[in-house]
């Protein structure tokens, strides 16, 4: 199995994790622009902010193709990522739309910055990304 095919499946399992269950549209749009703002927030030291917002304009961009309704949004993110245009949109979709869109996004999102620095350094770079914190942990969980 590939690296990113692994990858790919922990960007999904993360943002099934954030959404969590019987989400509705809103969770699911806040869930997508939490996990790239964590993204922007571990590439932006590194890549800075106009290379941060340059990967999502071409992930939307080529997400475009299977999701028409997004086109215009990277025509409106300059030098910065502007998010609440995507939340919007987002919130307009159906749950199943949204969430695949999301899914799509940011795999797409992770697969362009592989091939500008390489998957081990993605990887490193977004790990934390990924894994949900000890925060994160239900109360049911922790009891004993």
């Amino acid at each position: 199995m590939s690296a990113l095919n692994e990858e790919s499946r922990q960007i999904v399992a993360s943002l099934a994790h954030r959404v969590g269950p019987n989400a509705d549209t809103a969770r699911i749009a806040q869930a997508i622009v939490s996990t790239l703002q964590s993204m922007d927030a571990a590439l932006t030291p590194i890549i800075g902010q106009q290379g941060v917002a340059a990967l999502y304009r071409r992930s939307l961009h080529l997400c475009a193709s299977q999701h028409p309704g997004v086109a215009h949004i990277s025509d409106r993110v300059q030098t910065a990522l502007d998010l609440n245009v995507l939340n919007s949109e987002l919130v307009s979709e159906s749950e199943e739309d949204a969430l695949f869109f999301g899914e799509v996004l940011l795999t797409t999102f992770y697969q362009l910055l592989t091939t500008l620095i390489g998957p081990s350094l993605t990887a490193r770079l977004l790990r934390d990304v990924w894994n949900p914190s000890l925060s994160d942990t239900s109360a049911q969980e922790n009891s004993p």
